[in-house]
């Protein structure tokens, strides 16, 4: 398994959960000066979300080659983190599955690592959906590189390369991203408040 199948499994579940949403009930967290993702992003947001599910439109959501997309499909289906819909034959996420291994695993299998002081934007207790939640003063804010993000801090290697294209486009794969960072970056107290938001959204698929 690699870092970019757990990227997509999460992408699947922002689609699936949007799918259940008006535009009005779904969020618009942004940390970025607009660039042409972006632009992409506000745009296919404020005319609804769209539900391309082809390798193609995963392709252009997440960044993530076509081939990749195949790929990484075939191996969360075979080891059980995804299955095809009866009805549309749509991939789909076993969530329980998977908040189970970004609980118990994720922090040892795709340890986050800390890097320099850079712009970017904001992931973790630094995002603009968590920010000033348990987040000590004088802590640096953690973010993705990304020459159009609005946070300095402490560059974090995102959890897949192509996250801040991804989150530009669907805020509520932002929010999910930043609480797996957080999960995998927090401190205990930091961790089970991640944990209880995610369950929110992966369990109760809220």
């Amino acid at each position: 398994m690699k870092s970019q199948d757990v990227g997509l499994l999460l992408k699947l579940l922002a689609m699936e959960i949007s799918e259940k949403r008006t535009s009005a009930e779904l969020p618009f967290w942004v940390d970025w000066e607009p660039d042409l993702d972006a632009y992409a992003g506000r745009q296919h947001w404020e005319d609804g979300p769209k539900f391309d599910y082809t390798a193609r439109g995963l392709e252009m959501e997440t960044g993530i080659s076509k081939t990749q997309i195949n790929l990484s499909l075939h191996r969360s289906l075979d080891i059980g983190l995804a299955f095809k819909d009866r009805k549309t034959g749509i991939p789909r996420v076993n969530a329980q599955a998977l908040f189970e291994l970004i609980v118990h695993g994720i922090r040892y299998v795709f340890p986050a690592r800390k890097g320099e002081l850079t712009r970017g934007i904001g992931t973790a207790f630094s995002a603009p959906m968590l920010r000033g939640k348990l987040l000590s003063a004088g802590d640096l804010d953690l973010v993705w590189p990304d020459a159009y993000g609005k946070t300095m801090g402490q560059s974090v290697e995102p959890l897949f390369k192509t996250s801040p294209h991804a989150v530009k486009r669907d805020p509520l794969l932002y929010e999910l991203l930043a609480l797996v960072d957080a999960v995998r970056l927090g401190q205990p107290r930091e961790r089970k408040l991640a944990i209880t938001l995610l369950e929110e959204h992966m369990v109760g698929k809220a």
